[in-house]
């Protein structure tokens, strides 16, 4: 199972996490959120820094432009989508890096189906994450991972929406043919943009 953690906003963080063999970390790079890497991070910095672990730009809605400017200056190894972005702006983006994208699940999901056919060739990871609380939310809730057991996914898929501690034996059963890995966001922070290493490093010991 693979390991994302999201919202870095130091690059003190991107070095332990890459200490803690953590596979891909998060940048997010849409202003006026507590999580917002664009002021904390410098640019030059993270773009000359060898790890291991890719680098993934956070964005909402972009243009393509804005987009490819964020690959460009911090060296972003994958972009995750968590807007209404179009299954073209995917493609565009895929010729560059790998393409992440968001879909958010409610009690409804009789359209999730629909949008993996939309995105199923332009894209080369999913997201899956319960809804959002609004508008300007950056991370979605809790949703019954069970919805996705009867679907041909046909990608691999992370897994988010509230997971914990608590949550890594449940992980570890999981039974999906392309479960790639868990994204770790707002339960491993002890505050906004503040990681909690010591519970990251729990996790990965007990889900590996």
């Amino acid at each position: 199972m693979n390991i994302k953690v999201c919202g870095v906003t130091t690059f003190k963080q991107l070095q332990q996490l890459d200490g803690l063999e953590v596979d891909m970390a998060g940048l997010v790079l849409i202003p006026d959120t507590p999580w917002y890497a664009g002021d904390s991070l410098n640019a030059k910095e993270v773009s000359k820094a060898d790890f291991d672990l890719k680098k993934v730009g956070i964005l909402r809605n972009p243009s393509l432009s804005d987009a490819l400017d964020w690959i460009d200056a911090y060296k972003l190894d994958a972009i995750q989508l968590i807007g209404e972005e179009s299954p073209e702006l995917c493609e565009d983006l895929s010729t560059e890096v790998e393409v992440i994208k968001l879909l958010s699940i409610d009690k409804d999901h009789s359209n999730l189906e629909k949008q993996l056919q939309q995105y199923d060739a332009v894209c080369d990871y999913y997201l899956f994450t319960g809804p959002f609380a609004s508008n300007n939310a950056i991370y979605g809730g809790v949703f019954d991972w069970n919805l996705l057991a009867s679907l041909r996914i046909e990608k691999p898929f992370f897994l988010s929406g509230g997971i914990g501690l608590h949550q890594s034996s449940v992980l570890r059963k999981f039974d999906h043919l392309d479960f790639f890995g868990a994204d770790l966001n707002l339960e491993f922070e002890t505050a906004p943009g503040e990681k909690d290493f010591k519970s990251i490093l729990q996790f990965r010991q007990l889900i590996r």
